[in-house]
């Protein structure tokens, strides 16, 4: 009975997250498919109609329920989604097996990645001001009032995140409970007044509408993309509420009230081709509509919710792999690990979507740019999702085969469409995605150079301790546990070589420690610290190695306090361990590292880094910080 109020609170919760994004999308689809004002318009016709709902539906199907709900939320990473869960298992079977393509692949998921940055600031200023704009339906004259309205809801929203995705999640999920009773219950009353428009569940009227008017159908393709939008957001946020409860949510209420709502707009069209001002307003009783512009709006502050969560879970995946710097994250849940709150994320969300919005005004200009955002991610998924399936899974050539290019053609089809929207808005999302992937591939290749760099000035850690054996490096010992943290085990830590050659002190426990983020999300407690005594059960010197999963927190003093006495050569009085840290400073250099722009990149990039002594949970009274500088 606990189990199963347990999944209930998990599917309303998911409601409340998940599904704002692509649960909000009848709002704008069918409108921007008809707009008038669009380069490439679709004739209001009544075969037209019957194309476009029809090729609307199969699209959710195969992209959404097929490739992200039936087929990538299986591709987890013991338990986390999302592009960079699928990254991380590519980049371990090409450390597995060195296969160029696996590299390759995990190349075009990081430029992935970045296109989901992308997405993340355009989808809450395109969903918060189509929202708002359902008052120009209930009274012209508020006009004016829209991108003012606009930009107080996105800043409240943005305001709120530190509480944490469960309290937003427990908020907004009985809303969108109501949102999709809603955006059911008028569909269904406008598939009243036209039934006919069921006919469209038959693929034979997208199919036809694709080989009757190609020409037209290839340019309403980049409109039709904007009924799937949400879809990574989907598999981005598995880790805060599991697939079993967004599985249940899309499958139980999310897809059969968004096609109603499709299905209805399509019927008021036949009815009336005029409607196409507005027809998801419109399909509300005049009634009604003041109501609903009031719940579209609270709809799609929770679409903006879900991109924003993924997108911390996303930044985060990639400080922990290497592609950003450490950034500091608050865990905002004690049951879900996968909760966090990414503070300098947050900001750079709401500063990038309200520039959008006045940069815009309206959701018609912004949708231009959302489906290349969109379709980009979704190719790339698809891509290293059969990858995946093939190299972890076995799965057999031809299955993949086929499965890959039927999937695949359809997103390529997308894609090629959005192509065409380049010079009216598309580039925005390309640009970020590059400016994303730039910063991301930059800071990797950085890191590389300073690590080698950091090496060579740091020298072996065994001869310095034999060094300190046998005298050449006279140091007098003092009580007390010192605790040095360090990249590995081959070097000596820049702090504790500067305090033994210029302090001439050495603590009676020294603890060498590494922390190594392992590809998974949660480290097994019995996986989680190795000791090594680096030669030497006598002298009070070891190197503890401490693994973290990288959705974990990384906490030094518990990892000490995990230590076996015997293993640490002795007993250590843990509220008297004094922590050093080594700072870098970054310089600018003359070797033929990087060209001199990257070089700049990367150091500008090291400032947004997250204190150290926070990020590892260090005491900050008992933590020693001793600086150092390397040229890049």
């Amino acid at each position: 009975m606990r189990q199963t109020s347990s999944n209930r609170v998990a599917v309303i919760g998911a409601l409340g997250v998940v599904f704002g994004d692509i649960g909000t999308s009848p709002i704008y689809t069918l409108q921007t498919l008809f707009n008038p004002a669009d380069p490439h318009p679709v004739p209001i016709a009544t075969q037209n109609v019957y194309g476009v709902v029809s090729l609307v539906f199969w699209s959710v199907m195969i992209i959404v329920t097929v490739t992200y709900v039936l087929l990538a939320m299986r591709a987890d990473n013991d338990g986390e989604g999302g592009i960079m869960a699928l990254i991380t298992l590519v980049r371990r079977w090409a450390s597995r097996q060195g296969r160029k393509s696996a590299v390759l692949l995990a190349g075009l998921g990081i430029f992935g990645a970045a296109l989901f940055f992308g997405d993340s600031m355009i989808t809450p200023a395109i969903s918060v001001l189509s929202a708002v704009e359902g008052l120009r339906v209930v009274e012209p004259e508020l006009d004016n009032l829209i991108v003012p309205i606009t930009v107080v809801i996105i800043v409240a929203l943005f305001m709120v995140q530190r509480r944490g995705t469960a309290a937003v999640g427990r908020v907004f999920g009985p809303v969108m409970i109501a949102w999709f009773a809603a955006i059911g219950a008028f569909g269904i009353a406008g598939i009243a007044g036209h039934p006919e428009i069921l006919k469209v569940l038959s693929p034979t009227y997208a199919l036809d509408f694709l080989a009757g008017n190609f020409g037209v159908a290839f340019f309403a393709m980049a409109a039709v993309v904007l009924a799937v939008t949400g879809a990574e957001a989907l598999y981005a946020d598995m880790g805060h509420f599991g697939r079993k409860a967004i599985t249940r949510g899309w499958l139980g209420l999310v897809l059969p009230a968004c096609v109603l709502s499709y299905f209805g707009q399509g019927a008021l069209l036949l009815a009336d081709p005029a409607n196409v001002s507005s027809p998801f307003f419109l399909l509300v009783p005049g009634w009604g509509r003041l109501p609903m512009v009031l719940l579209a709006t609270a709809a799609t502050v929770i679409a903006s919710q879900a991109v924003i969560t993924g997108a911390y879970s996303v930044a985060s995946q990639a400080a922990r792999l290497g592609y950003l710097p450490r950034l500091r994250i608050a865990h905002t849940s004690e049951s879900a690990v996968g909760q966090i709150y990414v503070p300098w994320i947050n900001w750079v969300l709401m500063v990038s979507v309200l520039t959008l919005v006045f940069a815009f005004r309206s959701s018609t200009a912004l949708a231009f740019a959302f489906g290349m955002a969109v379709t980009g991610t979704i190719t790339i998924t698809t891509l290293l999702f059969f990858y995946v399936a093939r190299r972890k899974w076995g799965v057999s050539p031809w299955l993949i085969g086929i499965g890959a290019t039927i999937l695949l053609s359809i997103d390529l089809l997308f894609l090629a469409a959005n192509m065409t929207k380049l010079i009216h808005g598309a580039w925005l999302p390309l640009l970020i995605g590059l400016t994303a992937f730039t910063v991301m591939t930059t800071w990797q290749r950085g890191r590389q150079i300073v690590t080698a760099e950091r090496e060579r000035a740091e020298g072996s850690l065994r001869e310095f301790i034999e060094q300190l054996r046998d005298g050449r490096l006279p140091t007098q010992r003092v009580p007390g546990t010192a605790v040095f943290l360090n990249r590995g085990k081959q070097t000596a830590p820049l702090a504790m070589r500067a305090n033994v050659e210029h302090n001439h002190v050495r603590h009676d426990h020294v603890v060498i420690m590494s922390i190594e983020t392992e590809p998974i999300p949660r480290v097994r407690a019995e996986d989680r610290i190795e000791v090594d005594d680096l030669g030497y059960g006598d002298d009070g010197i070891f190197h503890v190695t401490v693994r973290w999963g990288y959705m974990e927190r990384t906490h030094v003093p518990e990892a000490l306090a995990m230590l076996d006495a015997d293993k640490a050569e002795g007993r250590m009085q843990l509220d008297q361990v004094s922590y050093f840290l080594s700072k870098i400073e970054l310089q600018r250099g003359d070797a033929p590292t990087m060209a001199p722009w990257r070089k700049r990149l990367f150091i500008a990039t090291s400032y947004i880094a997250a204190d150290a002594a926070e990020h590892f949970a260090l005491p900050r009274n008992r933590t020693v910080i001793m600086g150092s500088h390397i040229d890049v």
